[in-house]
């Protein structure tokens, strides 16, 4: 009996067998056009666990009838690497793949190096990290960069289907009966992992006794039971998290309410409070703004009502407040128009400030010409009086870009138009 776990003995042997990733593998693809080219380049393999790296470096090498070494760049020392070199020599070439790649130190990838330049040994190296943040450049630059998406749901029945099939290396040999929804169970709460649902058929069907038939049943509670609904997973340090507050602020600003709770309730799940609570008030005053001003307070609000209720109560008013914020209008005229200040400041661009506005609060001002000719706004009748406030070099500028969308900004860009008509008059 072979002792191989199922998810290992699955592996593909050839890329024809590789679940998924069409756009690397499919005809006329990037990874489809090397095989058939008999030529295969240095590379880095990245995506969320899995998604079938390793396996997809094995069944390329295993196309090609290429000599395969699998290390670990954590657990696997340098002497190992230098094994493989060795080999490599005698054989003429190997195909190193490398696990974790990204955890590589600096002693390793210093001998691995010149072997890549001469081509010696391909290195095929597989990572969760995104290889910009966490792989050392000198590597990279030796390496195409391909990413593996997550599986569907349909790639990973596919799998399953395919394992309970297999005579030699799956469950073939058995009689293995599964429902449709224990099928679809195990493809649902693997959530997108292939090892994780390989893991959990193989435990269905080794955990369950056949019957007088010598049939074997798994059913929906069967596969519940196995899985053991796996939570929802979230490194709060990894891609993917940047990835989801991405999304929940992209929700907000794009005004999609459904959105905007589905990434909400997967910060929620994570029990991050800190990205919901800065995310839900940067958008506020970015995006929503002068459009509905009253939307920064009532969501500084809402995230102090949450910190103080704790979860699962916090998920209350920040309800609320996401619905607010996503139906609000938008307007990100406050801060672009003070970035085209800052813009001009920083180029350059400052100029003199007008001597009747400069501070005449001290004895010998009036003698050097500061605050003489400044009109008071408070004398006049309607608060307003026309005189220049801008230096003389940009006193013609106009920053702020008021938009129509939301009554309060309408109004301010009612008065913003008057005023600058009666400077021009």
């Amino acid at each position: 009996m072979n002792h191989e776990p199922l998810a290992y003995r699955m592996r593909p042997t050839n890329i024809e067998e590789v679940i998924g990733q069409q756009h690397l593998i499919g005809e006329g693809k990037i990874l489809y056009r090397m095989v058939k080219a008999n030529l295969l380049s240095s590379m880095i393999l990245f995506g969320p666990p899995g998604t079938g790296k390793t396996s997809m470096a094995t069944a390329l090498a295993k196309t090609l009838n290429l000599p395969v070494k699998l290390l670990n760049a954590v657990t696997d020392k340098k002497k190992d690497m230098e094994i493989v070199v060795e080999e490599a020599k005698m054989r003429g070439n190997m195909v190193l793949i490398l696990d974790e790649v990204h955890r590589l130190d600096k002693a390793k990838q210093d001998f691995l190096l010149p072997h890549l330049e001469s081509n010696l040994v391909t290195l095929i190296g597989c990572t969760t990290s995104n290889p910009y943040r966490a792989i050392n450049p000198a590597i990279r630059s030796r390496c195409h960069l391909f990413e593996l998406h997550p599986l569907t749901l349909e790639d990973i029945r596919t799998a399953l289907t395919r394992a309970i099939q297999h005579t030699e290396r799956g469950f073939g040999s058995r009689d293995v009966h599964i429902s449709e929804d224990a099928l679809n169970h195990f493809a649902f709460a693997s959530g997108g992992d292939l090892r994780s649902a390989l893991n959990g058929l193989e435990l269905a069907v080794l955990s369950t006794p056949s019957d007088k038939n010598h049939r074997i049943e798994i059913t929906l509670e069967i596969a519940e039971e196995c899985m053991q609904k796996k939570s929802f997973s979230h490194d709060k340090n990894g891609d993917a998290h940047y990835d989801v507050i991405s999304a929940f602020q992209k929700s907000i600003r794009g005004s999609d309410v459904d959105a905007a709770l589905h990434y909400l309730g997967r910060l929620i799940e994570a029990g991050d409070l800190d990205s919901i609570a800065r995310r839900m008030i940067v958008t506020a005053y970015e995006d929503i703004g002068l459009a509905n001003p009253q939307a920064g307070p009532r969501a500084i609000a809402a995230v102090q009502a949450a910190e103080r209720l704790g979860f699962p109560e916090a998920r209350i008013p920040l309800s609320v407040a996401i619905i607010e914020l996503c139906l609000s209008p938008k307007s990100n005229t406050a801060y672009k128009a003070l970035d085209l200040a800052l813009a001009d400041i920083r180029s350059g661009k400052a100029g003199e400030i007008p001597a009747h506005l400069k501070d005449s609060h001290y004895e010998g001002a009036k003698k050097l010409g500061r605050g003489i000719d400044y009109l008071y706004p408070h004398d006049y009748e309607s608060g307003w009086v026309n005189q220049q406030y801008l230096p003389d070099s940009i006193k013609n500028k106009h920053y702020y870009q008021p938009k129509k969308s939301g009554k309060f900004e309408q109004a301010l860009k009612q008065v913003y138009d008057k005023i600058n008509q009666e400077k021009r008059n």
